[in-house]
């Protein structure tokens, strides 16, 4: 009976590092993948950084929550709201007809305004879909979540 060679080729070798780089590779990837988007806005603590991070102090006393379903179509008001949106990368047309939960709180440091303040996140899962700054008076105003589209 004939004994098989053992040899190390470079045939073998060249698999070897071949196989061991795309190893390398796919971890890399998955590394990439799950790595931190940012705060888990699933949680006040989270949209409280979420929101820090845009420039806003918010009464985490104040939150309101509730959950909401996004309307099918955005024609009228909610066409013009979702601009809003689309300006500051969202598209709630994208979820039109979904679930999501709606949370609320008063903004702390809008400068330059006696006004009360709101802030509103619109959040599937652990991800922001949404949102605005606004202030309920007649008078009042609306504008995305940037601190500089405030000032």
């Amino acid at each position: 009976m004939r004994e098989k060679n053992k040899q190390f080729t470079r045939k073998k070798a060249l698999a070897l590092v071949l196989l061991i780089a795309a190893a390398l590779i796919l971890l890399i990837g998955l590394r990439w993948l799950g790595r931190d988007r940012g705060p888990d806005v699933s949680t006040t603590e989270g949209r409280e950084m979420f929101l820090k991070e845009l420039g806003w102090e918010i009464d985490t006393t104040s939150e309101d929550c509730r959950n909401i379903v996004l309307p099918e179509r955005m024609d009228g008001i909610m066409a013009d709201y979702n601009r809003i949106q689309q300006d500051q990368g969202y598209d709630l047309a994208k979820h039109a007809g979904e679930e999501c939960r709606q949370y609320s709180y008063f903004v702390t440091n809008y400068p330059n305004c006696s006004q009360t303040v709101i802030v509103t996140l619109y959040i599937q899962g652990k991800t922001v879909i949404g949102g605005d700054i606004h202030t309920a008076e007649i008078n009042g105003f609306m504008h995305g979540l940037r601190r500089d589209s405030a000032e």
